[in-house]
């Protein structure tokens, strides 16, 4: 899990190393031609045995999928690696709260709307079209995962996930060959977009499931808390993209937040799962 979280980041950071050349479109370009060789070669999926049921949760989970990493390429761009990957996080987080009655869960939403407060606090170099952004992405994501557990249900192993991942990177097809023709890109460019792709596509995809055949997945969950975290000290330490002392608190806010819900969540799941049981 400690290796998928800094892959992720790392990938993101070569990516913002490649803008300057091939901007973000390109990078996800690039980046979507390695997931869906990745994803293809692991799901092997029968294209011609797919229902039209099964084909329409794909193409909508092949949109957002392009979507969301479109979205939050721009926006790191814009705002920095942390910020980006801090409000993006959001999107998973409305997910688990959606429906929650608890007053915790409020709790938590509101001291994370709080923090998205701090986050984009005006000043006169506020990029709001970098923080609309990276909300953007926030709700691909929440609409990833949503899509994503219907496709597990009407299609089995990888097979969905892998043809979601094809159709995404053949729809990058003309936009990565217009950007790559007008804007020609240097070797260290194309490096970085590469290594982007194998770091927050290939390597990810494969350690999340190695993780998740050893522990829970509500500690899964928990531990992806940190990926805004790791996103803030990578953009430092690589892009030296500095956050201040309220930029950092509000990211630490947001992590507590999720942190709270998705784990109060699972144990409520199985105190319920205990009680059935017992009785």
């Amino acid at each position: 899990m400690l290796g998928s979280g800094l892959s992720n980041q790392s990938g993101a950071a070569l990516a913002a190393l490649a803008f300057p050349v091939i901007g973000p479109a390109g990078v996800v370009a690039v980046r979507q031609w390695v997931a869906a060789a990745a994803l293809g070669a692991a799901g092997r999926p029968r294209l011609r045995s797919f229902t039209a049921a099964q084909w329409r949760p794909i193409l909508g989970l092949a949109l957002v999928f392009a979507g969301m990493n479109l979205s939050l390429y721009m926006a790191i761009e814009r705002i920095g690696l942390g910020l980006a990957v801090t409000l993006e996080f959001l999107g998973p987080l409305t997910v688990v709260l959606t429906g929650s009655r608890r007053r915790l869960d409020l709790v938590a939403a509101l001291a994370a709307a709080g923090a998205v407060v701090v986050l984009a606090r005006p000043t006169p170099s506020t990029d709001y079209l970098g923080i609309g952004l990276a909300l953007l992405a926030a709700v691909c994501w929440g609409c990833y995962i949503l899509c994503n557990r219907t496709v597990g249900i009407r299609l089995p192993g990888l097979e969905g996930s892998a043809t979601a991942a094809l159709v995404s990177g053949a729809l990058y097809l003309p936009v990565g060959a217009w950007v790559l023709w007008h804007h020609t890109p240097t070797p260290e460019a194309l490096v970085c977009a590469l290594a982007a792709g194998v770091l927050s596509s290939a390597v990810p995809f494969v350690s999340d499931l190695l993780a998740l055949r050893r522990v829970p997945p509500h500690f899964f969950g928990v531990f992806m808390s940190v990926n805004p975290v790791f996103a803030a000290l990578i953009g430092l330490i690589v892009l030296g993209q500095h956050l201040d002392a309220a930029s950092w608190l509000a990211i630490a806010v947001i992590v507590t937040a999720n942190t709270v819900v998705v784990s109060t969540a699972a144990r409520g799941v199985a105190d319920n799962g205990n009680s059935v049981a017992a009785s």
